[in-house]
């Protein structure tokens, strides 16, 4: 399995049909508000891998039923709110795929394949069941959950292995060492600008808005984004910094994200001056 999806990351065949339906997904899904809500900025993390429970859930709960004399009607119902729910988890998916990288983009477009396999398999299975062919129903019905636990599989792969939509700049905190770091005199520090640092090799930004200054990971959690190379911009009233990469957009004042395609607020570091001089520390 590890070749094949290996095989599969490096496949630039895929690119082509990739290509085509990421420019068809952000041509339909062009207002920001619309994309926000579907990456889960409101929710603080990606809202993808929440929604699939209600379609995965009624799927598996299905497929006991199927397995148990009596239950043909709880069975078909399960069958049908996890069709319905499919295809909004499906609407999200797309969202996050295409702001991927093209590596990650192969992956994800076979595994929204074998998914959209599994619905189509669902629908059938709901058409048999209402046309009183049952068995029919339920081979298709376990054929649907075949490829939806593949799919799933390669979901699995994005998330652990290719890191989509997990916080890039996490890992980075972790290399630093406990206790204060100093980051120099505050009187160095302008205001309203963005300046780097580093605390243990690991890249933060300061920035300082009177008497109070915000350090912040440097690398945007979406793709390590350098947001040391960002823009700040004012957004409901609050300093922001807008990543140069894809556009994700964090609070200076709490790193809270405001606008996707990063679903995850940025780390900031507390802060404490001593003697003149800005120093700080793991959360």
């Amino acid at each position: 399995m590890r070749g094949l999806l290996m095989k599969l990351e490096q496949n630039s065949r895929l690119d082509g049909i990739g290509g085509r339906l990421q420019r068809a997904v952000q041509g339909t899904l062009r207002g920001q508000r619309i994309r926000d809500f579907l990456h889960g900025v409101w929710l603080g993390h990606p809202l993808h891998p929440a929604m699939v429970q209600v379609p995965v859930g009624a799927w598996m709960s299905a497929a006991v039923l199927d397995l148990m004399p009596g239950q043909r009607r709880a069975a078909t119902t399960l069958i049908g709110v996890g069709t319905v729910s499919a295809i909004p988890a499906a609407v999200a998916g797309l969202n996050d795929w295409a702001a991927l990288s093209r590596d990650q983009r192969r992956v994800g477009l076979v595994h929204a394949a074998a998914n959209s396999v599994a619905l189509a398999c669902y629908v059938g299975s709901l058409v048999a069941r209402r046309n009183g062919r049952h068995g029919m129903g339920r081979a298709l019905a376990y054929a649907g959950l075949s490829a939806a636990s593949g799919g799933a599989y390669l979901g699995g792969h994005l998330a652990y292995k290719q890191g989509a939509q997990v916080s890039q700049s996490i890992s980075e905190m972790h290399l630093m060492s406990e206790g204060w770091h100093p980051l120099g005199d505050l009187s160095s520090v302008p205001q309203r600008q963005l300046v780097t640092r580093e605390i243990d090799e690991v890249s933060v930004i300061l920035y300082r808005h009177g008497d109070d200054v915000t350090v912040m990971l440097e690398r945007c959690p979406h793709q390590s984004g350098p947001l040391g190379e960002g823009k700040v911009e004012q957004v409901d009233g609050h300093d922001c910094v807008v990543c140069p990469w894809h556009g994700s957009t964090f609070r200076l004042n709490g790193g809270e994200v405001v606008h996707g395609p990063a679903a995850n607020d940025q780390v900031i570091l507390p802060t404490r001056v001593v003697n003149g001089r800005l120093e700080a520390r793991l959360p």
